[in-house]
């Protein structure tokens, strides 16, 4: 077997949590692995799973619809990781509701994403949505969060905690249907906006991550002391880093992927 086909394969779908993180992402990717790491990403700010999204002047395409598939037919067809892990991990599930879609529908596009990812053999990794502290949020914080984030939003504050609980009913459903690692998110995670991550917490959400996959090599009583934190260099070059496909002031642009390599010669796609 050469070095190339023990390359491990982590894909990782989400929106601004997963961008925020993508650095611990990256650490935790090389603590489930003996080689190189290919990380294969959809993320970015308000990113629907099946719907183009847009967060001020940029937009990008839905997760369903991004080139990570594309991308990710071509590195199995290419036979790099065939012989390797396969890691996968599904979070920030929540912005579809804020868009107007209906529970049915996320379910539907969260069920097509972890359909694709199974057939291919991933273990698979999926968090509910933090219930704990959406219910926390009183109607003026609902009004200020909404007019922030989402200014576009409908739903009422008791939609949006109804559809949460829907939503997570939902999760709790297909990750029996599929047999996949679910996580729950405390509300002692979350800060003043209810749904991004604390920059202090981000370490022991991926921590969980890690301990669902660990039975991919992955050694849990080594990780309970080793920190997540990548390097400065690895956190700059993470968060400069763009994805495949966006518009930008109604200007598509395009970025060559992976966006770079590093020395051990793991590489990061985004998209």
């Amino acid at each position: 077997m050469n070095h190339e086909q023990e390359r491990t394969l982590v894909v990782a779908l989400g929106a601004s949590n997963l961008s925020r993180g993508l650095s611990r992402l990256l650490k935790a990717s090389r603590c489930c692995s003996s080689s190189a790491v290919d990380l294969v990403v959809a993320a970015g700010h308000g990113r629907s799973y099946g719907a183009n999204s847009r967060i001020w002047k940029r937009s990008l395409p839905s997760i369903c619809e991004s080139g990570l598939w594309r991308s990710l037919d071509r590195l199995l067809r290419s036979g790099v990781s065939k012989n390797s892990q396969r890691l996968a991990v599904i979070t920030d599930i929540g912005n579809d509701l804020l868009y107007g879609f209906s529970t049915e529908q996320l379910a539907t596009w969260l069920e097509e994403v972890i359909r694709r990812l199974h057939q291919q053999q991933f273990n698979i990794v999926i968090t509910k949505l933090p219930v704990e502290s959406i219910q926390s949020v009183g109607p003026f914080r609902f009004r200020f969060l909404k007019t922030f984030f989402v200014p576009g939003c409908q739903q009422s504050l008791e939609e949006i905690k109804e559809q949460s609980r829907e939503v997570n009913d939902n999760i709790v459903h297909i990750a029996k249907k599929y047999q996949i690692s679910v996580i729950e998110q405390p509300g002692s995670w979350y800060g003043l906006d209810a749904i991004h991550i604390r920059r202090s917490c981000l370490e022991e959400f991926w921590r969980r991550v890690v301990e669902c996959w660990s039975e991919y090599k992955c050694d849990t009583n080594t990780h309970q002391e080793t920190s997540l934190r990548s390097t400065w260099q690895e956190w700059f070059r993470i968060g400069a880093a763009s994805a495949e496909v966006r518009s930008l002031a109604g200007v598509m642009l395009f970025t060559p992927q992976p966006v770079f390599q590093l020395g051990d010669t793991t590489r990061v796609f985004l998209y």
